[in-house]
């Protein structure tokens, strides 16, 4: 499992499973209604990206996040 610490890190998850999975960015987007610059920065980790949109990508491509406290 992947570490999340930072919006970079969210990026390449996505970015990652999207072409695991064989979408283009375009393609998420039609089936978010994102728009494909903001799935690119989200994807590039930009600060600024929405964490509601990045967590609706993560989702579309089924990929959970887990918050567990360090050291249990």
């Amino acid at each position: 499992m992947d570490r999340i610490l930072t919006t970079k890190d969210i990026g390449t998850a996505i970015r990652k499973e999207r072409k695991r999975q064989g979408y283009t960015q375009v393609q998420l987007s039609e089936l978010t209604g994102i728009g494909v610059s903001y799935i690119g920065n989200i994807e590039r980790g930009k600060v600024t990206a929405e964490i509601g949109k990045a967590l609706e990508l993560l989702t579309l491509l089924g990929i959970d996040i887990f918050v567990q406290k360090r050291g249990e």
